[in-house]
């Protein structure tokens, strides 16, 4: 009985990449048009405490091929202690269409106490733009981020994810890179199936309509994954979401520098991903069970398990491949070959880490 659940369950992994393989492949959905006009768009970023990361992102968004009267820039300093303030302040002095606010203790909470969606609903409350830009301090944009945004929207598209890559040296972080594109390749695959997902905080665009009519950040209620709720919000009114993989939306984001750092964000996701429908939970909870089941392969066929876990290496990393490519990137063979053991360590210990009856630590605060 033992021996066949998990021949099932690893069978059934094998099953579910051949599918991802074949809707890559074959039913890929692009969605830039060919041809866009170039409406006046705006960029919204919530800082805290970024003195670290911020000037690449400042120098990035610098270099986006859009025209500057159609575009403004806007900025939160969420109560940072070091230079963030400074740093938004003499960049926004080079440019009218620059500007940024500073979040004081009266406005701490105005809207949500998840700070970031606080900072993002207050600065909504300004923006001017037909269609909402957003990304996180420790990103760098693409030069063509704006022009593929707002090229990919089309019928009753709301909010459209971009795609965003951990570029990283380091073994910790190499690996944070193959499971941000497995997610995401997740998520493409579902959305094109029309399957609701989320949204993605640092690389999503929200048409103003679709912002408005929802509520925006000031209206949902408070989680520790604001991308989730809005894109929930978003979809309640009836609008779509889209997932436009390709090299014009991609953006490049830092890793977590330790497992701790690591576990802390994978604990505040994990909040997120209990509230989603079961059906997820029921996929997700595959993924880990997949583990189990090969161990107990190894255990009681250690032939079929090797064969088996080759077969499920060998899809998972062409599927890999081909996503990243789709990105106009590249992935690790050599990184690809260890991604199991890494996977199945990180998992565990953050469905431990998510039951061990701690609080959250995100950006310096302090969350149930």
């Amino acid at each position: 009985m033992i021996v066949w659940v998990c021949y099932s369950i690893v069978t059934l992994i094998i099953l579910q990449f051949c599918i991802l393989l074949i809707r890559i492949d074959f039913y890929w959905k692009n969605h830039r048009a060919t041809s866009v006009e170039l409406p006046f768009v705006s960029v919204l970023v919530a800082a805290r405490n970024e003195e670290r990361d911020l000037v690449d992102l400042l120098l990035s968004l610098e270099n986006i091929d859009y025209p500057a009267d159609k575009i403004e820039f806007l900025f939160a300093d969420d109560q940072s202690s070091d230079r963030t303030a400074q740093l938004l302040g003499q960049w926004c002095e080079h440019s009218a269409n620059r500007s940024f606010i500073s979040i004081d203790s009266s406005q701490a909470a105005l809207y949500n106490e998840n700070g970031k969606a606080n900072a993002l609903g207050i600065l909504a409350e300004e923006a001017k733009g037909d269609y909402y830009f957003f990304t996180d301090a420790d990103c760098v944009v693409n030069r063509e981020w704006i022009r593929e945004g707002v090229g990919s929207f089309s019928g009753n598209t709301g909010l459209l994810i971009g795609i965003t890559q951990v570029k990283a040296e380091r073994m910790l972080g190499r690996f944070q890179e193959i499971d941000w594109w497995l997610t995401l390749g997740f998520v493409k695959v579902a959305t094109d199936l029309h399957i609701h997902t989320t949204g993605l905080g640092n690389n999503m665009v929200i048409s103003k309509e679709a912002y408005v009519k929802s509520g925006g950040f000031k209206s949902i209620p408070f989680c520790l994954t604001e991308d989730l709720e809005i894109s929930r919000a978003i979809q309640k009114k009836g609008f779509g979401i889209a997932h436009q993989v390709s090299s014009g939306m991609l953006l490049k984001t830092k890793p977590e520098a330790s497992l701790t750092s690591l576990m802390s964000q994978r604990k505040r996701w994990m909040h997120g991903m209990m509230t989603l429908p079961l059906y997820w939970k029921l996929g997700l909870g595959l993924q880990f069970g997949y583990f189990m089941g090969i161990i107990g392969l190894f255990i009681f066929m250690p032939k079929i398990g090797v064969v088996l876990a080759l077969v499920k290496m060998a899809l998972q990393g062409l599927f890999l491949h081909r996503f990243a490519h789709r990105a106009g990137e590249r992935g690790s063979w050599l990184y690809l070959l260890f991604f199991d053991f890494y996977s199945s360590i990180s998992t565990l210990l953050t469905i431990l880490y998510y039951f061990w009856p701690s609080k959250t630590n995100w950006k310096s605060r302090i969350y149930p």
